[in-house]
């Protein structure tokens, strides 16, 4: 049986271009607009941009943290998390003031600490960057050395446990650009945009569902 995958719309970016990154793939998936649909789904992605309280006010309106919660971290489902949909899972964010997460991961998300005298490297950190390192595990697999994401963000994760992080790139400063901790991976980049790279992550995270 094929994998159902849903890509949950809470109101935060652009969610058809995720749904076009799978269906660039041969993987049609479904736009989710409502917590009881996530009990009928294999495997469940979490996008979004902009800022951090918002994202959570609209997961809690949208009553999505509990059931997320419920399927993710109880029925261990298969979950990818991109840009905001990472920097949700932490504790608590630093973005206009101090605003709980959905704390599955330990850690806050912080802004950047750039140079502010270097035009080189400003915030928004927004385009394409490469990996300094990442892990050699399943859901990198087949990316070629030193690979190249996009990227739209000031904040990054700084989690507790540094055994999670699977990707570090490099914008001024080190900043984490992917952790995994069980069922759950999330990215700081977007693969959804960024081309053959991106579109062997999502075909690595289908896949690891459907070896399951």
């Amino acid at each position: 049986m094929k994998a159902i995958i849903g890509v949950i719309d809470f109101g935060m970016g652009n969610i058809q271009s995720v749904i076009n990154g799978f269906e660039a793939i041969g993987k049609k998936v479904v736009k989710v607009d409502s917590p009881s649909s996530l009990s009928k789904l294999d495997g469940i992605v979490l996008p979004g941009v902009g800022a951090f309280a918002q994202g959570m006010k609209n997961l809690k309106k949208l009553g999505f943290d509990d059931a997320l919660q419920e399927e993710i971290l109880i029925k261990k489902k298969p979950f990818l998390g991109v840009c905001l949909g990472l920097q949700l899972l932490a504790t608590s964010g630093s973005e206009f003031g101090e605003h709980p997460g959905l704390d599955w991961i330990k850690g806050k998300v912080k802004l950047m600490k750039v140079d502010s005298n270097n035009k080189n490297v400003l915030l928004p950190h927004i385009g394409w960057n490469n990996l300094k390192s990442f892990s050699k595990n399943e859901f990198f697999d087949e990316i070629d050395t030193d690979p190249d994401f996009y990227f739209v963000h000031s904040y990054s994760l700084v989690p507790d446990d540094d055994s999670i992080i699977t990707s570090v790139c490099n914008h001024g400063v080190d900043f984490v650009s992917s952790i995994q901790k069980e069922n759950i991976i999330a990215t700081q980049f977007h693969p959804e945009k960024s081309q053959s790279n991106g579109l062997k992550l999502l075909n690595n995270w289908l896949r690891l569902i459907e070896n399951a």
